[in-house]
């Protein structure tokens, strides 16, 4: 008999019912990932007192071990010195028309407005970044490369009406080890060296389990779970929580977001939503906790110069845009049905470019003949064959008239022809979370800012509303985390 796990309790204590607390700062900082390091150091820098208590026995959290795009622009000085033009506007444009319905134009203004500033105190933290940019489709940069396009803005539909700029910076690698080291790694500890330099304390193997509010609702501290003993954290300015989405919560993604349940999860299993819940029993709103990011395994520089198919043997993506949105369409239009139909050429041309991987597996079937191919592939009688015969003939062209590939990647599809088989090969995250202010407040149901209560990172809803581009994580959550820390420290 399968059982469910039991539930934690986020019930908020009164500070009434603390009958000693164990420790004390002004601001309290739950979760030390990329969100939890930057509010960290912002409320340092501001003059606070700050702990932090993170639930694992070390720094990073999921950012650590993120592949590093941070999302940044209108004219870093890393896309200068990579030859490239970008204004607060044109990201602003960028951002409104791809991250989907119910944006918060506030917080995209701003994340706009400030980007350039918000790199340079990156770099001024010592996060290394190499003025080379990476020209591919992919995942990420071959190696250390700094700069790539990483949100579709090179891509219809955004390119005919914007002017592309590539935004995805991407820290400096040492020692690459993809999972482990990569260029999450390289941003996340400069930031945590610098808070802790600046005197922030650290305490590890602590799980957050809920908040303490005042006789006036104001929150006042936490309590959290350190060896199986129950800890009361007082909070004097504010409390900040990091500490990631609730992608591990199985319960939640079941109610909220059913499109990733049983799919495995882009986080790590300390995501699991208790500071949502806990500021949800506190009064705090959610946004868009239906809508998520979701990567498909397969090589984007093959996709782009392959054919993407549905169950049916029909496009329904141009296959050059932001590989994420490959696969929230796959995900959430296609019933997770994707198939990619390639050629020798397609193969030979995604492992030969600077992509750094030669890890193109061989395709499921392959066959001169169209028809057994949709045989093995269980694809609709003439489905495939009517797909291929109209993009050949658009390609040979050099249009593209239904999904408006771009030109450099048209070209007819030359048999044998492979498919490989990639449906249900899907993985993802929540987007959704709490609703805060631009300086990290967490609001309430009517829109107030909940007293002592403050939020960023995966925790909340980022500048990414029902579409993403990669570094929207890394790139909100140090952004906005920041700023709440500052916001916390100066009350």
């Amino acid at each position: 008999m399968e059982t469910k796990p039991v539930r934690r309790s986020a019930r908020p204590l009164t500070a009434a019912e603390v009958s000693t607390w164990n420790d004390e700062a002004d601001v309290v900082v739950v979760g030390f990932g990329v969100a939890g390091a930057a509010a960290a150091a912002g409320a340092a820098a501001s003059g606070a007192s700050v702990l932090a208590v993170e639930r694992t026995s070390g720094w990073g959290g999921a950012a650590a071990m993120a592949g590093g795009f941070i999302y940044l622009g209108g004219g870093t000085a890393l896309q200068k010195a990579c030859g490239f033009e970008d204004s607060p506007d044109d990201m602003y444009a960028f951002m409104k028309a791809a991250f989907g319905t119910g944006t918060n134009d506030e917080k995209l203004a701003i994340y706009a407005e400030r980007s350039v500033e918000h790199f340079d105190w990156l770099v001024s933290c010592g996060v290394p970044f190499r003025a080379k940019f990476f020209d591919q489709p992919g995942w990420e940069p071959a190696a250390d490369e700094g700069l790539m396009y990483c949100g579709g803005e090179n891509a219809h539909p955004f390119a005919e009406t914007i002017r592309p700029a590539p935004r995805g910076h991407l820290p400096q690698m040492a020692d690459k080890r993809t999972g482990e080291r990569g260029g999450g790694y390289m941003l996340v500890k400069p930031l945590v060296d610098t808070a802790l330099a600046s005197g922030v304390r650290l305490r590890t193997d602590s799980r957050f389990e809920r908040l303490v509010i005042d006789a006036d609702g104001s929150v006042c501290g936490i309590v959290v779970t350190t060896y199986g003993e129950k800890v009361a954290i007082r909070a004097r300015r504010g409390v900040v929580l990091a500490s990631g989405s609730f992608a591990y919560n199985a319960e939640l993604v079941e109610q909220h977001v059913p499109a990733l349940s049983g799919r495995p999860g882009s986080a790590i299993e300390e995501h699991d939503g208790q500071a949502m819940r806990a500021a949800q029993w506190v009064g705090a709103d959610v946004a868009h906790m239906d809508n998520c990011e979701v990567a498909i395994h397969a090589d984007p520089g093959l996709m782009a110069r392959s054919l993407v198919v549905n169950g049916l043997g029909q496009r329904f993506i141009n296959e050059d845009t932001y590989p994420g949105r490959i696969g929230v369409a796959t995900a959430l239009q296609q019933r997770n049905q994707a198939l990619i139909v390639a050629d020798q050429r397609a193969v030979d041309e995604a492992v030969a470019a600077p992509k750094g991987t030669r890890m193109i597996p061989p395709p499921n079937w392959v066959s001169d003949d169209v028809a057994e191919l949709e045989a093995e592939a269980g694809l609709p009688q003439g489905s495939l064959a009517a797909t291929l015969d109209a993009y050949n003939r658009s390609a040979a062209a050099g249009a593209d008239p239904l999904f408006h590939k771009a030109a450099q990647w048209l070209r007819p599809l030359e048999g044998p022809i492979g498919i490989f088989d990639v449906r249900g090969q899907t993985s993802g995250f929540p987007l959704g979370g709490l609703r805060t202010s631009v300086d990290g407040a967490v609001l309430d149901v009517d829109g107030d800012a909940i007293p002592g209560l403050y939020a960023a990172g995966r925790t909340t809803l980022g500048i990414a509303a029902s579409n993403y581009a990669s570094g929207c994580s890394l790139g909100d959550g140090s952004f906005f985390g920041r700023r709440a820390g500052r916001a916390a420290a100066a009350v």
